[in-house]
């Protein structure tokens, strides 16, 4: 799954811990879900999308292998 969460939170000059905190997630999670070690819930997708604004298709989108 490749995501832009990392160019997001730079374009909102935000760090993990300040995601972590707008999302009420775990740092480790937005960590972990940023070098592509963990595929997050529709919950938490949906919550990470909540603070960019942005649909969760944009920020998270899967290969096409992932899909077969």
């Amino acid at each position: 799954m490749k995501t832009k969460l990392k160019e997001l939170r730079a374009r909102l000059e935000i760090n993990q811990t300040d995601l972590a905190k707008r999302a009420k997630i775990s740092r480790q999670t937005v960590s972990l879900i940023e070098r592509g070690e963990f595929m997050p819930s529709l919950l938490i997708a949906t919550k990470i999308a909540r603070v960019f604004n942005e649909p969760v298709e944009e920020i998270f989108q899967f290969e096409e292998e992932e899909l077969e």
